[in-house]
């Protein structure tokens, strides 16, 4: 974890915003957290974006509160995050990769429509924090890998978005580029 103090930060906040049941301050800041993974590359940040942004979506559907088990998943949550910033507190990482684990790892107890809803919150956060983190200009291959998700899942999500029709900012018209072009080649 190369940058510990940043990701105490984002857990703490994370922790509060989930209490206060805050899930557009969620998304927010998992986006924030996407600028700290692309300038380290750090695994651990990406791990962090993706569980921040799967607790704002899945506290965005308020529905999945009325579901089976809602109350131990929410449990689970409040547990490891408490868990991971007292870990990362006593700068041991090793334990925070643990308890953070440990909020995912949870989904597979849950029988019925949670466990499945919630697992495809987390399966889209992924191919989403990759989606970011292609756009901020890394590679599709280093992104797929960084995320642990394939190529083939992010490859039909950048196919399906509107990227390749984002307009280039051009500081110069063709036309003068060219003459400026000629007048090189002609000295």
């Amino acid at each position: 974890m190369k940058e510990v103090g940043n990701v105490l930060r984002i857990l703490k906040e994370t922790k509060r915003l989930v209490e206060e049941d805050n899930s557009h301050a969620l998304k927010a800041l998992s986006n924030q957290t996407i600028h700290s993974a692309m300038v380290a590359q750090d695994g651990d940040n990406i791990v962090v974006a993706v569980l921040v942004y799967s607790l704002g979506k899945v506290l965005e559907r308020g529905h999945y509160r009325e579901l089976e088990g809602w109350a131990e998943f929410y449990d689970v949550v409040n547990k490891n995050l408490n868990l991971a910033i007292k870990a990362l507190e006593k700068n041991n990482v090793d334990n925070v990769r643990v308890y953070l684990g440990r909020i995912r790892n949870s989904l597979n107890k849950f029988d019925g429509y949670l466990g499945e809803y919630i697992k495809d919150v987390f399966k889209k956060a992924e191919v989403n924090k990759a989606f970011k983190m292609y756009e901020h200009g890394l590679s599709t291959e280093a992104t797929a890998n960084l995320l642990g998700v394939s190529l083939w899942d992010l490859s039909s999500y950048i196919g399906q978005s509107h990227i390749g029709d984002a307009h280039v900012a051009i500081t110069m018209p063709v036309a003068e580029r060219v003459k400026i072009a000629e007048g090189i080649f002609e000295e």
